[in-house]
């Protein structure tokens, strides 16, 4: 278990001593210090994928980081209410210099403050807040302006670099700082929220993969040879991907596939649920439109139960979105929004398509086969949208992809395309 811990040097520096106490679960802290709290994003982005958790040593960095968006892991930080901030009063009372009533307070939440003054009996009526957290130098604006004009004795701040703008400016200043029993509180709750991440990232998935080309109709009958030869540029295709994300693949049936991983090789492989695996990768090479559906469980009868009520729910909806149920069998990606009826999608012409090509091939006994190039000359269109139009046969059934066809020459191998002219009738078949 690895801990990332963010933060100005001295705090790091503190937490990363406590760091060598007991944890509920045994782990390593690594330090990523700044000088400036508008580093944390970069900080984090650092430490990239080497920490199972960070910890921010205050709401300040971690308020950054988050609105940044670079928090891929989980992530908590250790507060500064409460015995905190009571200890900065504390240390303002015991100078005389200084009235704790008569304070300017930064980032701190107003009801957490009202609650600290009132378990030490004093009022907040000159009290200034400012909650919203912000950059040093207004930080600092904000604090120098009221003891300025006399309205504060003293400046609090929450922010290692405004308090050290303000101490350059003259400004009296008291940081607001952890207590030991906050970091040590954090530094367990870090270790908690990361192995509780390791466990699910490692929650097994079950992945059903079902290719609608493959299945066999009353009104879909192909040669055997085809079907085999597909099967087998498919299945070498998954093998590939799942490689990558060190999942296992097996076939289930005539027309679908079993792909076995972990919630964490899933998740990077479809960018945290949002884009079905396999789906563009199979498209591209062997033209062919697959339906994907991910189960979780807490068994892996549960989890393949659930993925294939996701693979289920994908079919009877026709959309990418909601293709993945956790283990409480609730979807992970909510499905989008229906288009409105106002903009209606226009149906492809499969068949006025497969027509033309077989009307521009003439008759011919042997099956009649093309590729990108030959079937954009006939339709007179690049072979980039023929190669997209042929896509299209497919999807409706009016086309079979076959194997790439290999050749000596450098570059990427042709995909031809076998024309299922039988589904244009008995006079354009014959």
């Amino acid at each position: 278990m690895t801990i990332g811990v963010v933060g100005p040097h001295d705090l790091v520096e503190r937490v990363m001593l406590m760091g060598h106490g007991p944890t509920p679960v045994p782990s390593r802290l690594v330090a990523a210090a700044y000088r400036d709290e508008q580093e944390a994003a970069d900080k984090v982005v650092r430490l990239g994928s080497g920490v199972d958790v960070c910890l921010f040593a205050s709401p300040v960095p971690y308020d950054f980081a988050r609105k940044a968006g670079v928090l891929t892991m989980p992530a908590t930080y250790v507060p500064l209410n409460g015995a905190a901030l009571q200890g900065a009063l504390l240390r303002a009372s015991l100078d005389e210099r200084f009235d704790p009533s008569r304070v300017s307070i930064d980032v701190l939440g107003r009801a957490e403050v009202e609650e600290a003054y009132a378990e030490i009996n004093l009022g907040t009526e000159q009290v200034h807040l400012r909650e919203e957290a912000a950059g040093p130098g207004t930080l600092a604006a904000f604090h120098e302006r009221l003891w300025r004009r006399g309205a504060t004795t003293v400046a609090m701040t929450c922010v290692h670099a405004t308090a050290e703008r303000m101490e350059m400016a003259g400004v009296p200043t008291i940081r607001v700082r952890p207590t030991g029993a906050s970091i040590r509180s954090s530094l367990q709750t870090a270790a908690l929220l990361g192995a509780h991440h390791r466990l699910e990232e490692s929650q097994l998935v079950v992945v059903l993969v079902d290719v609608p080309t493959l299945r066999e109709t009353p009104r879909r009958v192909t040669p055997r040879y085809w079907r085999d030869e597909l099967k087998l540029a498919l299945h070498r295709v998954l093998l590939q991907e799942a490689h990558r994300m060190n999942a296992s693949v097996w076939p289930l049936d005539d027309h679908s596939y079993l792909v076995i991983a972990t919630r964490g090789s899933v998740t990077a492989s479809t960018e945290g649920f949002r884009t079905p695996p396999f789906v563009e990768r199979v498209r591209e090479e062997l033209g062919l439109a697959i339906e994907v559906g991910i189960g979780m469980g807490r068994t892996a009868h549960e989890a393949e139960n659930h993925a294939r009520a996701a693979l289920a729910r994908s079919q009877s909806s026709q959309r990418a979105q909601g293709f993945a149920l956790d283990r409480d069998g609730r979807a992970l990606v909510p499905a989008p929004r229906t288009p409105p009826r106002s903009q209606p999608q226009a149906k492809p012409k499969g068949l006025e398509i497969l027509a033309r090509l077989a009307d521009k091939l003439g008759d011919q006994e042997q099956p009649l086969i093309v590729d990108a190039e030959n079937a954009g000359k006939m339709l007179g269109v690049t072979p980039r949208t023929a190669r997209r139009l042929l896509r299209t046969l497919v999807e409706e059934g009016l086309a079979w992809p076959l194997p790439p066809n290999r050749t000596p020459q450098p570059g990427r191998p042709r995909q031809l395309y076998r024309l299922i002219v039988e589904k244009l009738g008995p006079a354009k078949a014959g």
